[in-house]
């Protein structure tokens, strides 16, 4: 029998949160498709929760096996901001340059051109200050390790009496959506496109912002 167990990060798990991260970096497959450079991929969605909020980070296991994380942010607004992240990252890895992440960039760039609304990936609010990303292999799928993982974050907001949490997610991602709405959280504003992105056949991806009160 499979022994199932959601706990606090430790140092050790930081190659296996990265990598679960690179592995399901778009609607739960693999991030390669669109960002074939994987070190500043991870870098950019994991190095600020695994390096300087640990303690906000939960992974789930399978028989000791790390199958899934939750990355969590007690106070969006005392983080780096995602553009500067972002900035630094494209700097450091010269990823005009890089085969594959250039044509996204690209066409991110025209995306951006032709519609002035971009996704806001954060929502700086105080009544929904945290935020958290969650991603699991397809193993640790529908074992209600995703379920565990989220009222352990939602039971660390509030012994810490923090009033709420957000996330983005791809609002195309209907099963997404779903376990969010399951989990409490509820839709915030309409979906919004995310530049550059594109779907298994090509089509255009948006961001859908979710809010959850304790």
């Amino acid at each position: 029998m499979s022994v199932r167990c959601v706990r606090k990060y430790r140092e050790s798990d930081r190659d296996a949160v990265r990598d679960i991260c690179y592995r399901t970096g778009l609607m739960g497959e693999s991030a390669e498709s669109y960002w074939p450079h994987k070190e500043s991929f991870v870098e950019l969605w994991t190095s600020y929760y695994t390096d300087e909020e640990p303690e906000s980070l939960y992974v789930a296991t399978i028989n000791d096996v790390v199958v899934g994380y939750l990355t969590g942010c007690m106070d969006t607004a005392s983080a780096p901001r995602p553009a500067e992240r972002f900035a630094a990252i494209l700097e450091r890895y010269e990823l005009w340059n890089q085969p594959g992440v250039a044509e996204y960039l690209i066409r991110a760039k025209q995306d951006s051109a032709n519609d002035t609304e971009h996704p806001k990936g954060e929502l700086l609010d105080p009544r929904w200050p945290a935020h958290l990303h969650i991603n699991l292999l397809p193993e640790a799928r529908g074992t209600g390790l995703g379920a565990l993982l989220m009222k352990q974050w939602q039971d660390h907001l509030r012994q810490a009496g923090v009033p709420g949490c957000h996330l983005g997610t791809i609002a195309e991602n209907t099963r997404a959506i779903g376990f969010f709405e399951r989990m409490g959280f509820e839709k915030y504003g309409r979906p919004v496109l995310i530049p550059g992105l594109r779907g298994p056949v090509g089509e255009w991806l948006h961001e859908q912002l979710m809010v959850w009160s304790t």
